[in-house]
This record gives C-alpha cells, sequence and structure tokens, in this order.
C-alpha cells in the first residue's frame, strides 16, 4: 500500500481527494468538523515537504447544479484556521478557468480549495473526460477520502490512472484501511463483531461475510425482532422484515455450523409507542405483549453483551443496540459502547464504523477510548462485503 509517507512532494502540485462533507446548519456554519481535522495531517505533510496541495472534494447532495448552501466556500475560513493560519484560496468552480489560473498560479507551501464537485454530474458518473480535466490540476493525486471510496467516481476512482506512478493514499484513506485490514485478516481471537441498527436487509452481506471471520456475532437493534420471530417468538408490534424470517433461519444455521456464536437479546425494553415518553416496561425479548415494540436491549441482555465483549480481543461495532436517539431507549447502546472502552483498556483492538455507531461514540465522548473511529460508514460496510473499494483499487494499480 503507497502511503505519503513514501514521497517527498517537494515543488509538486499535489492534487487531494478529501472528504469535506460535513453538516452545515442555516446560516452555513460547520456543525461537526470531524472530517476536515481528519484530512489535515495529510495536508501539513506535503505542506513541510515544500508541495503545495489542491484540495477536492464534494458536499451535500445537489441535484440541479450549483446550489449556495452546499458551496465549499463556506469551509474556507475554518479550514485556514485548522491549518493554523496558513491563507486557503478558493475556486468558484473544480474544473476550467477558474480553477486552471487558480492552480496554475499556486506557490509552494500553499493550498487551494475547489468548488464542489457534485455542481458537475459527471463526477457521479464517473465519466472520464471530467477525471481527465480535473487530474490537469496538479502533477501527483493523493486520495485521502475513504468516506467515499466505494464510489466509482470521477474523482476517486478514474483519475488515479491519469497518474501512473504518482499517486498514493492519505493519512485518512491509509489509517482506515490498516484498521479494517488489521480486523479482517489479522484479528487477534476471539474476534467480536457487533451489529446493530434496524433493518437484516442492510446487514445481510456484512453478516455473511462475518460468518466467515468472526468468533462472536452480537445482535442488537431493530433487526433482532426478524431473528426473534423466524424462532418462533412474540414480538408484539416491534419492526420485522417478514420476507427475510428465512434469511434470517439460514443466517443461525449457517453459524451453527460454522462453530460462530450468535448472540441475540434476551430481554428488551419496551414501548406502547414510538416515543421517548412512551410507557414503557422489561419484556422476555420472545413474548412480547401485543400492542408493545422493543425499542432497546434489557438489562440481562446489557451483562450477557458485557461478558461476551470483555473476552474478545478484536471487535468491530457497527450499528446501536436500540433507538439511542431518544434518551430512554439510549441505555443499551451507550452500555455496549462503554463495555468496548473497558475491553480496549485491557488490550483488545476496537473498530467503530458505521454513521450511527460513530454518532454514539462521540455522544458518550468515548472516541479517545477506542482503537479507531472509522469517518466512512458505507464505504466500512462495503469493504467488509467486497474486501476491496474502487476508490482502492484504482490507487492500487
Amino acid at each position: 500500500m503507497n502511503t505519503i509517507d513514501d514521497y517527498n512532494f517537494s515543488g509538486k502540485k499535489v492534487l487531494i481527494r478529501v472528504d469535506f462533507n460535513v453538516p452545515l446548519d442555516a446560516n452555513f456554519q460547520i456543525t461537526d468538523d470531524t472530517r476536515m481535522r481528519a484530512a489535515i495531517p495529510t495536508i501539513k505533510k506535503i505542506l513541510g515537504d515544500g508541495g503545495s496541495c489542491i484540495l477536492m472534494s464534494h458536499l451535500g447532495r445537489p441535484k440541479e447544479g450549483p446550489a449556495e448552501k452546499y458551496s465549499l466556500k463556506h469551509l474556507v475560513n475554518h479550514l485556514s484556521e485548522l491549518l493554523g493560519g496558513i491563507k486557503v484560496s478558493f475556486a468558484s468552480d473544480c474544473i476550467g478557468g477558474p480553477a486552471t489560473v487558480a492552480a496554475n498560479t499556486l506557490k509552494s507551501g500553499e493550498v487551494l480549495l475547489l468548488e464542489n464537485l457534485r455542481f458537475h454530474k459527471q463526477e457521479e458518473k464517473g465519466d472520464e473526460g471530467f477525471a481527465k480535466q480535473l487530474s490537469q490540476l496538479g502533477d501527483f493525486y493523493v486520495n485521502d477520502a475513504f468516506g467515499t471510496a466505494h464510489r466509482a467516481h470521477a474523482s476517486t476512482a478514474v483519475i488515479a490512472k491519469f497518474f501512473p506512478g504518482n499517486k498514493c493514499f492519505g493519512y485518512v484513506m491509509s489509517g482506515e484501511l490498516a484498521s479494517v485490514d488489521k480486523v479482517l485478516y489479522r484479528s487477534s481471537k476471539p474476534f467480536t463483531a457487533i451489529m446493530g441498527g434496524a433493518k437484516v436487509s442492510d446487514k445481510i452481506l456484512i453478516l455473511e461475510q462475518l460468518l466467515k471471520k468472526a468468533d462472536n456475532i452480537i445482535i442488537g437493534g431493530g433487526m433482532v425482532f426478524t431473528f426473534i420471530k423466524a424462532q418462533g417468538g412474540k414480538i408484539g408490534k416491534s419492526l420485522v422484515e417478514e420476507e427475510l424470517l428465512q434469511k434470517a433461519t439460514d443466517i443461525l444455521a449457517a453459524a451453527k455450523n460454522g462453530g460462530v456464536n450468535i448472540y441475540l437479546p434476551t430481554d428488551a425494553i419496551c414501548a406502547d409507542n414510538f416515543s421517548n415518553d412512551a410507557n414503557k416496561q422489561t419484556c422476555d425479548v420472545k413474548n412480547i405483549p401485543d400492542g408493545w415494540m422493543g425499542l432497546d436491549i434489557g438489562p440481562e441482555t446489557e451483562k450477557m453483551y458485557a461478558d461476551v465483549i470483555s473476552k474478545s480481543k478484536t471487535i468491530l461495532w457497527n450499528g446501536p443496540m436500540g433507538v439511542f436517539e431518544m434518551e430512554n431507549f439510549a441505555h443499551g447502546t451507550k452500555a455496549v459502547a462503554e463495555a468496548i472502552v473497558t475491553a480496549t483498556s485491557q488490550g483488545a483492538f476496537s473498530l467503530i464504523g458505521g454513521g450511527d455507531s460513530v454518532a454514539a461514540i462521540n455522544k458518550y465522548h468515548l472516541a479517545e477510548k477506542v482503537s479507531y473511529v472509522s469517518t466512512g460508514g458505507g464505504a466500512l460496510l462495503e469493504y467488509i462485503e467486497a474486501g476491496t473499494l474502487p476508490g482502492v483499487e484504482a490507487v492500487n494499480q
């Protein structure tokens, strides 16, 4: 794996695909700059070598070309602050005159941010002509956008072909890939995967891959009830995917045949409607009363899961244990997060991935206490499912 530590960038104009897809409020203020901060070490390494940086990113999902609320110009001042006051120039387009002039006049030690790539439909189409235009702005390509590495877009998968011998991964990408590879291919045993979230349908492919690699699979969230119903349990009005009952049965059978332990909740915190203010009670997960729904794992399950996690040497966590956005149904997710932190402090390697798990680990201020927090939810899952990603292949070729 080629990383930026393998190169000296003195005198080079480096085109970096960053992931600056950050949330903005109604006044265009950044509400979470995690992704921007993640890219700073890569930018500083290149500037420190005496190179210059041309940054390209998308922001949001603009439907009809340029739109004020998706302009990357709103990021310029904050980016300059994160870089310790270095001036950041801005090009009002990512190709054509404005971009070309700004790139041509860029000097060593300077930073240029291009306008939103997705203002051009060719970006998401993976258009080769568009990729070529972008490539002409720099003489070296660095992919540091793990969050979009699963998309075969012009700036992530197509552009790399125009930089034979002059392309590599930045620190975000190389850190992400090293962490996932450690979990998938070099995991210390026992390896426990914790899968949560609402739907089994979102997690089928990843569960099938994990059956080949994990020793334990812990299941939480709304997807639990499809498994419970498949085993003949009564789930009240809990979330269920009827069309996947057979699939759930197959996954449980495959786990048994492969010697993988699948852990399902024994109790659940149930509510009489989907609201933080609902009446609640703790129920046997296989005997939930009519008109009630499971919205979190119960205390017995928390203890069981914490026990499994405490004996693990490698931990992958994707997806919450309940509706953690509602305070009354967040306890299970927090308990699992704390169990992972404890195991990490005792020497386990823990990788947290997927938007909701990352949101939870940040909500409880525990990000510094786990081994690695992935910036790419969809990308992480697809990498586990497929074993590679378009944006990774493109640089490795």
